[in-house]
């Protein structure tokens, strides 16, 4: 059936034109991604952040649908790491779940042009058509230097467009120039030593003729020391004999013909740098420079970096304090208003103890997680979180890794997940493996609700001084980065035996954070953890209220009645497991509800103290329930040693279903995966019970 030339108009507008957003680590691509988007997805400023493709869709002057395709970053179309290779794949149309794209956003961090162009000739020579966003041009500017815009894009051949991500500069422009029809850019794949155009003219030949456009990059990229991973990429793996033997023909009479072919590239951009951009004849030490003297100093960087990290463990206390009293005393008074209004039965105590209190006692910690990850973002936006690493790189590399492993370690800390899909960044598959598997070391925000209760029991059930209890939590913190340096020691010298590969970061700039950007990061994470409380945390203590309810026990004892119940029953059967830890049946329970999420624990211990305490939620007074508990012999169940026991063993144990499923999806294995919670498991237990036994031999 024919359609009328506007029906066809109206069908070409309905299909999305698809847009790869392209560019170095660290180049502002996720935050252009958001203005364009109007998507949170996470930005910061230090490199690997994006990790795997996002797509997002926004619209043209036109009205047209565009789908746009955030890309990891990659200085090079030759992948050293898998992030990197995804790039490559969705660029050279190797992905069945992906559309090749119609067009190419190349995002280039102005104060880095040389580099960046490296990676835009690279796009351009594959003949898609590009548009050059040149972001950060303020900083260029207030360094003095001068860009000739015009005269680049005449270079290039393609649009090149000034902005500002962070400040939503340069997007109208954008917008603009994607309406338009673009045309294939410049091709910088020109000149090649003499030896390796005739073994490019003999690989290319046969390459499909409905991509003779790419053949020349293809067959480049084909010559890298690896070929089999990119041939699969390309689905040509038919040239992989010839490809072998032109590689064995130019190592025999030009061994360096990969550098030479390299530096011709470099040689042409740097010329085209010199043209188009007149550097500031002022020099002198940046700002930049003069604080990373101190940042990065042998002694007064880890000064720094213990006086920031009290810090902010200090105001996790001190100022979630006041918002966690205020959601404390309205779900109190929600649960009072709901026993006045309904009559006493099943229904009431589920409401009340099963929703309210199950999932009140893990709400009350928002307000902390949120200061928490304020300070994470304001380390990550400002710049700070690359010279974490850096200080970090001679401790590293003492226990086998780089010191670019400490980053995925640090992302850790907000959650193990994106940690452990942040180690896609790391070029060495031993050093990736080792990441991976001691990554959930690193105390995940889901810890704190666990760490905050038992510090609260530990203090007796009054509020500590925040000084001591924000000592506390950043002693369990640095106790985990131990046992993740620990076992990747061990582990690098058994499993993955080989030399940890050179530090390769970059620094970036000292940049003031957006305290937009950092606000709807907090509103996503704020989201995702209400979400997982309405949801995960709800259900299960349902299921747990059910659990402490039936069968009924005769008798108003509460006691015989949660004993008696199908918790009860689960509980004393693995009581003889956990009892040498100094653990009874109710904390064994927490500890299995805890393999969903680790903050349960606590919402669990609240359904089981539910009424042995005076009506409220919160750290204060399920505490003093949990002091309340006695042994049969009328010892307390829960005394300091006791809460010092439940600490370690949250901080070595590995208690997450979601991240055991991410550790298979990373390393395509469930051995690893299952090694991986076995070994922190064990671990675990042997911690807490040297400490608890111990304890005990002592009189504690």
């Amino acid at each position: 059936m024919k359609l009328a030339p506007g029906a066809r108009e109206c069908a070409r507008l309905a299909e999305p034109t698809n847009i790869a957003l392209v560019g170095n680590p660290n180049s502002g691509k996720s935050t252009l991604f958001n203005a364009l988007t109007g998507l949170r997805q996470k930005v910061a400023n230090y490199p690997g952040v994006t990790i795997e493709k996002k797509i997002g869709v926004f619209f043209d002057l036109h009205g047209r649908r565009c789908q746009l395709i955030d890309l990891p970053g990659t200085y090079s179309l030759l992948p050293s790491a898998p992030d990197e290779e995804i790039t490559c794949e969705v660029l050279f149309g190797a992905r069945p779940d992906t559309p090749v794209p119609d067009a190419v956003v190349c995002v280039v961090d102005a104060t880095h042009l040389e580099r960046g162009l490296y990676l835009v000739t690279q796009v351009l020579d594959l003949g898609l058509p590009a548009i050059v966003m040149l972001n950060m041009m303020d900083l260029l500017e207030e360094a003095g230097d001068r860009l000739d815009v015009a005269e680049l894009a005449a270079r290039l051949g393609c649009p090149v467009i000034p902005c500002q991500a962070s400040r939503r500069k340069g997007l109208v422009e954008l917008r603009t120039a994607l309406s338009q029809e673009l045309s294939p850019g410049r091709s910088f794949c020109r000149q090649c030593p003499a030896l390796v155009e005739e073994s490019l003219a003999r690989v290319a030949a046969d390459f499909p003729e409905e991509r003779a456009e790419r053949r020349r990059l293809c067959a480049l990229i084909l010559g890298a020391p690896d070929p089999q991973r990119l041939a699969e990429v390309l689905a040509v793996t038919h040239l992989l004999p010839s490809l072998r033997e032109e590689q064995e023909r130019l190592e025999a009479k030009m061994p360096d013909w990969r550098q030479q072919t390299i530096a011709m590239r470099q040689r042409e951009i740097r010329a085209l740098t010199a043209e188009v951009l007149r550097k500031s004849p002022v020099i002198g030490r940046s700002a930049t420079d003069r604080l990373d003297h101190w940042v990065t100093h042998p002694v007064g960087g880890w000064l720094i970096f213990l006086g920031i990290m009290g810090t902010m463990f200090l105001a996790v206390f001190e100022v979630g304090a006041g918002p966690k009293d205020a959601i404390n005393a309205l779900f109190a008074a929600s649960a009072a208003r709901l026993e006045k209004l309904l009559p006493a039965g099943d229904l009431r105590d589920l409401l009340t103890e099963g929703v309210i209190g199950g999932a009140g006692n893990v709400i009350v910690f928002l307000p902390q997680i949120l200061v928490l990850f304020f300070f994470l973002g304001l380390l990550e936006d400002s710049g700070y979180m690359a010279r974490a690493a850096f200080l970090m790189d001679k401790v590293m590399s003492r226990v086998g890794l780089q010191g670019k492993a400490f980053i995925p370690l640090l992302a850790s800390h907000a959650c193990a997940i994106p940690g452990i899909l942040s180690a896609r960044t790391l070029s060495d598959p031993r050093d990736r493996m080792v990441t991976i598997l001691v990554a959930p070391f690193a105390s995940c925000s889901a810890r704190l609700p666990v760490y905050v209760l038992m510090i609260a029991a530990f203090f007796g059930g009054r509020p500590g001084t925040g000084l001591g209890e924000a000592g506390i939590v950043m002693s369990l913190y640095l106790l985990g980065l131990a046992a993740a340096f620990g076992f990747a020691w061990l582990l690098k010298r058994s499993f993955f035996r080989g030399r940890p590969a050179p530090l390769v970061l970059e620094l970036p700039p000292y940049r003031r954070p957006s305290l937009r950007t950092i606000s709807a990061q907090m509103i996503s994470r704020a989201g995702a953890f209400l979400r997982r409380a309405g949801t995960t945390i709800v259900a299960i203590s349902v299921i747990l209220w059910w659990l402490t309810a039936y069968p009924k026990v005769s008798g108003e004892d509460r006691s015989a009645q949660l004993a008696g119940s199908f918790a009860g029953q689960i509980g004393h059967w693995i009581e003889p497991v956990i009892r040498p830890l100094g653990f009874n049946w109710k904390i064994g329970i927490g500890l299995i509800s805890a393999q969903a999420a680790r903050e349960n624990f606590v919402s669990t211990l609240g359904v089981l103290y539910a009424g042995q305490s005076e009506r409220g939620t919160g750290p204060t007074s399920l505490s003093q329930a949990l002091l309340a508990d006695r042994w049969p012999d009328g010892r307390p169940v829960f005394t300091p040693l006791v809460c010092l026991t439940i600490l370690l063993f949250f901080v070595f144990s590995l208690q997450c279903v979601s991240t055991v499923v991410t550790v298979r999806r990373e390393t395509a294995s469930w051995r690893w995966a299952f090694f991986q919670f076995g070994y922190m498991t064990f671990f675990a237990y042997v911690i807490s019970l040297a400490v608890y036994q111990a304890g005990r031999a002592f009189g504690l």
